[in-house]
């Protein structure tokens, strides 16, 4: 599933990541008489490094010749991939907290609009605005791709084993009730997420501190209701007699390995935030509920990287179960008198569907799913709303004033990053333990 995900990850960002290298090129075209001809070049050269590399990574080509040249090359693709993603965050971040800065032609300016260099056509704005939204997908392309590379040289000269391969069904009437709590948490989360962003463009004092209110009580119940279904979840585990998936597998290891990495971006900006509220001494409404969403984040970080970590690392659930028939050996000697000094009759096993024989996991098995999907949908909304622009962090001047402006973007703009990558592959881990449950 893990690399179904990468795959289908690859083509999504990739795509928009294309899409904004096009974005881009067309924008410098219009300052050729002012920029270096060096960012019209990086875009062409990095949309030419995506294409190529999806399709290298989708031919399925299994190495299993020349192993070190070939691991050598996909660290090299690896290492590029990290330097693209460090490259566009420092955009991103430059942009988000409008810091002018000269940094070298390879890099865009946050606030280039500023400048006194004039557009040759009127679309300029247009492709600046489109291409700095889809900024978050070139930042989860350069991770994708990254992960992607890395599963694949571990693979090779892999001998893959099939006999832990399972055959796996999933259905939508497997679920009702997670899907609907998850899609209300998800519209809700979009309305509050739309005006949000409006009241706070509108700079003005009380329409932004009723952005913020608003935006943090949205958090709180999301966060709260998604702690509640995880320990619900935990505790399910918990009763739960399926063995541990046992044997190397490197996609499961990445897998965990991303979820307790990305999720420490998180970690430390809830860290920065606490120290600076409670330093403040947690005056007024914002405060309070800054410091509330910040401690129950931290407590829904724990247990739902508890939560997919065990789902991970469990067997999935048979269909079929064999049952052992016993013949009736009375009734079997009076038709058959041969058989008459024989008391011991051949038994025969039938495959029967496990709902029959163990009907009693039938609740624990429904419940993980309509966990699933709940979380799923939240994390997508805890997703979107970073990756378009929510930064409650600067909206809200209480982290600023406590460690100074620079040191406190720096701390954002550093875990933001991999606070955003978490909730997206959360929900494919997430999909994974629904789909074997």
């Amino acid at each position: 599933v893990l690399l179904v995900y990468l795959s289908g990850g690859l083509v999504l960002f990739g795509g928009c990541s294309v899409i904004m290298d096009i974005f881009k090129m067309i924008y410098y075209v219009g300052r050729i008489h002012c920029e270096s001809p060096v960012k019209i070049v990086f875009p062409a050269v990095q949309a030419l490094f995506v294409i190529t590399y999806v399709l290298w990574v989708h031919a399925k080509d299994c190495v299993q010749i020349q192993q070190i040249i070939t691991r050598c090359g996909l660290m090299l693709t690896l290492s590029t991939n990290l330097v693209v993603w460090m490259m566009a965050v420092t955009e991103e971040s430059l942009h988000q907290t409008s810091i002018a800065l000269t940094i070298s032609v390879v890099f865009l300016s946050g606030r280039s609009g500023a400048s006194e260099c004039e557009c040759s056509h009127n679309m300029c704005d247009v492709f600046e605005k489109v291409y700095y939204y889809l900024y978050p997908f070139n930042i989860e392309y350069s991770l994708f791709a990254s992960a992607m590379a890395y599963v694949m040289w571990k693979n090779v000269g892999r001998q893959m084993d099939d006999h832990h391969s399972h055959n796996l069904r999933f259905s939508l009437w497997d679920v009702l009730i997670g899907p609907i709590a998850g899609l209300i948490i998800l519209v809700a989360g979009l309305a509050t997420f739309v005006m949000y962003e409006v009241d706070v463009a509108k700079e003005e004092p009380k329409k932004k501190e009723e952005a913020l209110i608003m935006h943090y009580i949205m958090n709180i119940v999301a966060i709260l209701l998604m702690s509640i279904t995880t320990l619900i979840g935990c505790i399910i585990f918990r009763m739960d007699k399926r063995d541990q998936v046992s044997g190397k597998n490197p996609t499961r290891s990445l897998d965990v390995g991303l979820l307790v990495g990305s999720s420490l971006g998180q970690f430390l900006i809830c860290y920065f935030t606490i120290v600076a509220v409670l330093a403040s001494g947690v005056q007024g409404h914002i405060n309070g509920l800054n410091l509330a969403n910040s401690i129950l984040t931290v407590i829904q970080l724990c247990l739902q990287n508890t939560f997919l970590i065990k789902g991970l690392h469990r067997e999935p659930f048979k269909e079929t179960e064999t049952a052992t028939v016993f013949a009736n050996v009375m009734a079997v000697r009076e038709r058959d008198p041969e058989r008459r000094s024989s008391s011991i009759v051949p038994a025969h096993t039938l495959p029967i569907p496990l709902t029959l024989l163990q009907g009693r996991l039938n609740w624990k098995r429904r419940i993980l799913k309509e966990i699933c999907a709940f979380l799923l949908l939240c994390n997508v909304i805890l997703w979107i709303m970073p990756a378009f622009g929510a930064r409650p962090q600067f909206d809200n001047t209480v982290g600023s004033n406590i460690y100074e402006f620079q040191t406190w973007a720096a701390v954002v703009n550093i875990g933001m990053p991999f606070g955003i990558f978490y909730r997206m592959h959360s929900v494919a881990s997430l999909f994974e333990v629904c789909f074997t449950s």
